[in-house]
């Protein structure tokens, strides 16, 4: 039993060292929670570098700026939502140490002055191929919630994709966004509950609809636990005394709660059928993580699939949703585009998925800092930073559109 605490403990210190190599201590993100042995000085001197927290979106540096504004700026159960993976934190490790763990291998002498960082989804230009994640709640990290993001999206012309546990209703957040915007749904069996949400992101202009299928079974979010217990606030004047993702939600308006809830989640073949009987939107499954599951993907018609592990938050043990994407773009051969998430914190970050053969690629956590610390104008800076440093690795790699971006300018493992 000693043995079991001391590496529970070890994980936990661990993780506790993950989550705060940020800026806030090492200069500029370098700071990683798995170097070991010792530096040399003046490479230690820089890594040692305190900074102060910024006051406004215009001085970051770098993503984590915002993060460090976001952890001090949010209620503590409210970041700890953000920041919570599941069990010992190894799923969400493995995201980003995925990412560390593969190189670039830069081409010289070509003519950089032009750089095209445009994709195309499903016949729809897109200047970037950076999107917005689906993620619910958020007007816990700022008043305007999806509404202030979905105006950051429209002001940087990007995709973006809503949750139904959304704080806002689809309706509002198309106004906000100036276009429908992607819709994700989490599916009950249910049917008539599932069929509304359809229905009505379908009245509302949706063209794409995005099956999550990897919130399965229960997850155990220690890491939030903690935070809620850091949290002294009276949260039942906000919550209720029943806390539900779902109560209170305006895409549930309509939807006997208690029968969706009671129904329980099974996810099969035959669901994705009912869907594609019902809707003329585009489907995409979000969650896979296997190539079996990529190829029924085909042959079931689904249009494409986000591979994910949901930001490390539901299954234990994943591995880093980087190492999973080669697998599943082998699987679907080309036939449906493969978007990929959980990880990504740079322009490299997203120069190496694209390199692996991702269509395009999605951030969860670091515009819900963007939110949490500054509002629209935050999620604006963390849009920006992002493009830049992807304009600026295309330019150092000597690659001048996303379709000459290949395997053979990574060094993998």
């Amino acid at each position: 039993m000693n043995n079991q605490n001391d590496n529970s403990n070890n994980h936990r210190r661990n993780f506790l060292k993950f989550l705060l190599a940020s800026p806030l201590i090492g200069y500029a993100g370098t700071a990683l929670a798995s170097d070991t042995g010792k530096l040399d000085p003046d490479l230690q001197f820089i890594l040692d570098l305190k900074k102060e927290l910024i006051s406004s979106p215009e001085e970051a540096l770098n993503i984590f700026d915002l993060e460090a504004v976001a952890r001090e700026t949010l209620p503590r159960a409210h970041y700890g939502y953000i920041a919570t993976g599941v069990a010992d934190e190894r799923s969400q490790i493995a995201n980003r140490q995925g990412y560390k763990n593969i190189r670039l291998k830069a081409r010289r002498m070509v003519d950089v002055r032009t750089i095209d960082t445009s994709v195309t989804l499903f016949g729809r230009k897109w200047a970037s191929p950076l999107a917005i994640a689906p993620t619910g709640h958020q007007g816990a990290y700022h008043p305007q919630g999806e509404l202030a993001v979905a105006r950051a999206a429209k002001e940087k012309g990007k995709l973006m994709m809503l949750s139904n546990v959304t704080s806002n209703s689809v309706e509002d957040v198309n106004e906000a966004r100036g276009e429908p915007v992607w819709f994700q749904l989490y599916a009950s069996e249910h049917w008539s509950s599932n069929l509304k949400m359809i229905e009505r992101a379908e009245r509302a202009g949706c063209p794409v609809l995005i099956l999550t299928v990897d919130m399965v079974g229960a997850s155990y979010r220690e890491t939030q636990d903690l935070f809620m217990r850091q949290d002294d606030r009276n949260c039942s004047a906000c919550h209720g005394e029943v806390r539900s993702p779902f109560r209170g939600r305006p895409m549930y308006d309509g939807i006997d709660l208690n029968a969706y809830l009671d129904a329980g989640v099974r996810f099969d073949w035959d669901l994705v059928k009912k869907i594609k009987d019902t809707t003329d939107m585009k489907l995409i499954i979000k969650g896979i993580t296997h190539p079996l599951d990529a190829k029924l993907c085909v042959e079931h018609g689904v249009d494409g699939i986000i591979v994910s592990n949901h930001g490390g938050r539901s299954q234990a043990d994943s591995r880093g949703t980087i190492e999973i994407l080669p697998e599943i773009v082998k699987a679907v051969d080309g036939r449906i585009p493969v978007m990929v998430d959980g990880g990504i914190r740079r322009g490299s970050d997203i120069f190496k998925a694209l390199a692996l053969g991702a269509t395009a690629v999605d951030i969860g956590r670091p515009y819900l800092w963007g939110l949490g610390a500054f509002g629209q104008p935050g999620v604006e800076r963390i849009l920006d930073i992002f493009d830049a440093e992807f304009k600026v690795v295309m330019e150092q790699m000597g690659i001048t559109s996303i379709d000459q971006i290949t395997p053979a300018s990574l060094a993998l493992p």
